[in-house]
């Protein structure tokens, strides 16, 4: 064991008497930061940015600033090559004929208004669970006042529809204006295996709107209601279905195309 009471001076290590510490330090700080230096590893992406690649991207702006700059004369028309004529370009537009059978113009306009119908009395107009039938049905197929009623009033309390006993609450399809009415009824009047053969007219749905204009806002009516005060036919005169009409303003076309 090492004798404890040696003087201080005798623990030290040690060294030459030509040794300079400091310098010697300074020789092991300086090689262990070399070292680091060489064997530091570059991530990727960390690497500096070639000058030339700099160079490259800034001729290739350049020239593309240029090209922009200069592109109104190079794609100028002007002056155009003597007798040019610019081409009429197709826009996009409805190339469909414009008028046609007033029935085809209210059973197209009624099929697109059906879509919210169709939640509850089906696509085919069977009907779903709770919701009558459309397809044969008496009140779609009878007096056309009693089925608007239904359709601008909605419906409450028990319904017999084709023998079934429906006890089912119907919201009001209203608001309609006059056409969209007649062409509602028009098209689940003559769908689903529903053959009237006729059209309910706009004049005719206009008056069911002055009809439901005595009866309380926002009020459903009752099966009882319909037939004790509605089981007959709209007033207004009755149209060929065949008829032809412009199919934006329903109105008569007095020269039809192709008719002489």
């Amino acid at each position: 064991m090492a004798d404890s009471n040696q003087p201080a001076d005798s623990k030290r290590p040690d060294l030459e008497e030509s040794t300079n510490v400091a310098e010697t330090h300074a020789s092991l700080i300086e090689g262990g930061v070399a070292q680091a230096r060489e064997k530091r590893i570059k991530e990727t992406g960390m690497e500096p940015v070639s000058l030339w690649v700099i160079l490259a991207s800034a001729i290739v702006l350049l020239v593309g600033g240029s090209v922009i700059g200069a592109g109104g004369k190079l794609l100028a028309y002007s002056p155009h090559p003597q007798g040019y004529i610019r081409a009429d370009f197709p826009t996009g537009g409805n190339d469909g004929p414009t008028s046609g059978p007033i029935y085809d113009a209210l059973f197209k306009r009624g099929q697109k208004l059906f879509a919210k119908c169709s939640g509850c009395h089906g696509s085919t107009g069977e009907g779903n669970a709770g919701f009558p039938p459309l397809a044969g049905s008496e009140w779609v197929q009878g007096n056309t006042e009693r089925f608007a009623m239904i359709v601008l009033n909605g419906l409450k309390d028990p319904i017999t529809v084709k023998g079934n006993t429906y006890n089912g609450s119907m919201p009001s399809q209203a608001p309609l204006t006059a056409t969209e009415l007649a062409a509602l009824m028009t098209f689940v009047r003559n769908n689903f295996g529903n053959a009237m053969g006729d059209i309910v007219t706009p004049e005719q749905a206009a008056a069911a709107l002055e009809i439901q204009k005595s009866r309380p806002a926002g009020q459903q009516i009752t099966a009882d209601e319909l037939n004790a005060t509605h089981d007959q036919m709209l007033e207004g005169d009755p149209i060929d279905p065949t008829t032809v009409v412009d199919f934006e303003t329903l109105e008569p076309v007095e020269d039809p195309p192709g008719v002489k």
